[in-house]
């Protein structure tokens, strides 16, 4: 058993370390594995990129390879960025082209130091206005060189790269009126999502009146509430979408994986929820004054329910509810977090 189980320990070291090799190790700032440019292409942009490094610190390197495999376009980019450790260490001030010819995908990994100027927008930008025209014509050196151009430009000048910005900004600026539109439309989702959440919560907060003062048993009184659960978090979908949508549009978008994936903001949320409707329930039998806080397990007043609650469980008002050999190129050690953007054509 053991020396089983120690072959299948090695035989998975084995496996990671022949995926580690699945990436390139870059020698050349640009390595072209696809075969897609001539000598004197090839050696034109390595001249410009190795001169743009000299004369700034700022690694741009470009990696052509025929297909990616299994892998996305976005984690061979990371994985080969990272293990090359193009940039140098102190600056994250490294960007890797990668084209993947069979694929018909490309992408702009920008390192942690170079995220502020070439940002998603303005990769994404580059890809779909300068490269992919180019490729559509299987002009594969004129897009990747022009994309180069580019960022040389804007990593050199200031000036062009906010004006570039702010261009982007004027093509994506949408009219009043459609913007108008887009709220009216929207404002009829959010008032229907409202509409049912009003609905839910107020037969939700009747539920916990009925059971701080005995009408309503706590064990069927559960069983009603996670029924009314599923109502109050479809309307909340529908209010909440439309949100998410326009400041979206707007550029105000938050991290999402912070609000979401995060399990205590979650559990906090719904902990604030049920707190805040136990008090509203509290409040509500001390305003009437006329209840005492009693509470029953199993039993229920069946004249309270059917005067309380309609057929449907709503509540009712009424009641209160690179192929070289060559080393003269290596990366300084310098790492990417996923910034930059994809393409494909």
């Amino acid at each position: 058993m053991p020396k089983v189980l120690w072959s299948y320990i090695l035989s998975l070291i084995f496996s990671a370390a022949m995926a580690q090799q699945e990436y390139p190790k870059l020698t050349q700032i640009v390595t072209d594995n696809a075969g897609i440019f001539t000598q004197e292409q090839l050696a034109g942009l390595r001249s410009k990129l190795t001169q743009f490094e000299t004369e700034t610190t700022n690694q741009l390197v470009v990696l052509t390879i025929e297909e990616l495999g299994n892998e996305t376009i976005e984690g061979y980019a990371n994985k080969t960025f990272n293990q090359n450790g193009l940039g140098q260490a102190e600056k994250d001030n490294g960007i890797l082209i990668l084209f993947a010819e069979l694929d018909r995908e490309v992408r702009i990994e920008v390192g942690y130091g170079l995220e502020p100027y070439i940002t998603d927008a303005v990769a994404s930008r580059i890809i779909r206005n300068t490269m992919i025209p180019y490729f559509k014509d299987e002009q594969y050196f004129e897009g990747i060189d022009m994309a180069t151009n580019q960022i040389i430009t804007f990593l050199s000048d200031p000036e062009a790269l906010e004006e570039f910005k702010a261009e982007m900004e004027s093509e994506d600026d949408i009219p009043w009126w459609v913007m108008l539109f887009i709220a009216l439309f929207l404002l009829m989702f959010v008032a229907a999502g409202g509409f049912i959440f009003y609905k839910s919560y107020t037969s939700l907060l009747e539920m916990f009146r009925g059971i701080f003062i005995g009408k309503l048993g706590v064990v069927p009184g559960i069983f009603m509430m996670l029924f009314m659960l599923m109502p109050i978090a479809f309307s909340l979908v529908f209010i909440l979408l439309p949100v998410f949508f326009m400041v979206e549009v707007l550029g105000m978008a938050p991290n999402y994986d912070e609000l979401f994936m995060n399990a205590s903001w979650n559990l906090y949320g719904l902990i604030f929820f049920f707190v805040v409707t136990i008090l509203l329930a509290i409040i509500k039998i001390i305003r009437k004054g006329k209840e005492d806080i009693k509470i029953s397990f199993f039993k229920t007043d069946k004249k309270y329910m059917s005067k309380t609650f309609s057929k449907s469980g709503t509540h009712s008002f009424g009641s209160g509810s690179g192929s070289s050999s060559s080393s003269s190129f290596s990366g300084g050690g310098g790492s990417s977090g996923g910034g930059g953007a994809s393409g494909s054509w």
